[in-house]
């Protein structure tokens, strides 16, 4: 049997060896040091980003009405003034998150330091309530945004987001405002709506509360496809903004024959037409 003396020597490199596996205590959360954080849910932890990926407000076109919409329902919100939750949602490609940010981006250069974006992942929602509790102390105003926000299947993750946008005891925190980007309307895919109306004993109060997320967004911008004048327009923006040497009758209709070969016409389309062009023309994507 080991005596105390030669016991210490062991005992103190196992707590040492411990000490090295337990994960670091959480370092204070600073919503200052940047204007953008994305939100890591295995460590609870916030991520700054030193340059939030966005294009400038004023080349997103064709959508006009929900663009000005949203800044107003952002600037209020960093003016501290009531503002809604946000549900934008419709057509692919068509500039829902890319909105997000310029909103952001345009509301800091009239309000510089107001507003933090905080990005939460779809998958991260679960944890939504624990990531509040953090942003609920500090003194800066945040933005809460999740892309592509849809539920499937039997996942039931929505209704801690229920609760927290609307009906929770502490609900949502007052320095906090919540936007989601998604291709549907109620959030839902249509067979997860039709299963619950099959299963329930009373279908139609088990769809309403399946559908009744989508009402906890005060704002719901619809996207739809563009018509061609549109997409010529976004092109144009983006021609005139990084100065390609290129004539209107040149590239109106490869930008036709582009949105045909991709079978639609959106924002995404109209950048991906940019590119291909700026690259066949040897020039480089730096504004003009």
């Amino acid at each position: 049997m080991l005596d105390a003396a030669a016991l210490a020597p062991l005992l103190t490199r196992i707590a040492d060896a411990l000490d090295r596996m337990a994960p670091p205590a959480p370092r204070a959360l600073d919503l200052g040091v940047a204007d953008g954080f994305v939100w890591h849910a295995e460590t609870q932890s916030l991520q700054a980003v030193p340059r939030i990926n966005r294009v400038e407000i004023d080349l997103l076109r064709g959508i006009d009405r929900v663009r000005d919409i949203l800044v107003d329902n952002t600037l209020r919100f960093a003016r501290g003034l009531p503002a809604n939750n946000a549900l934008l949602w419709g057509a692919r490609g068509m500039g829902k998150s890319s909105l997000v940010k310029a909103a952001h981006g345009a509301v800091l250069a009239e309000q510089p330091g107001s507003l933090a974006l905080v990005e939460i992942h779809r998958e991260d929602i679960p944890t939504l309530p624990r990531l509040l509790a953090q942003l609920r102390a500090q003194p800066r105003r945040c933005l809460l945004f999740c892309d592509d926000l849809s539920f499937d299947g039997n996942d039931a993750s929505y209704k801690s987001l229920k609760a927290v946008l609307d009906g929770g005891v502490e609900g949502r925190p007052e320095n906090v405002i919540f936007y989601a980007t998604s291709n549907r309307r109620h959030l839902l895919s249509r067979d997860m709506i039709e299963n619950e109306r099959s299963t329930a004993i009373n279908p139609g109060e088990a769809v309403e509360e399946k559908v009744s997320l989508s009402d906890r967004f005060g704002l719901w911008l619809g996207f739809h496809a563009c018509a061609q004048d549109d997409f010529f327009a976004m092109i144009e923006g983006y021609i005139a903004y990084y100065g390609l040497n290129i004539d209107r009758a040149q590239w109106q209709p490869e930008a036709v024959e582009w949105s045909i070969t991709r079978g639609s016409r959106s924002g995404r389309v109209a950048w991906q037409f940019i590119q291909d062009l700026a690259g066949r023309l040897g020039q480089p994507l730096n504004p003009g």
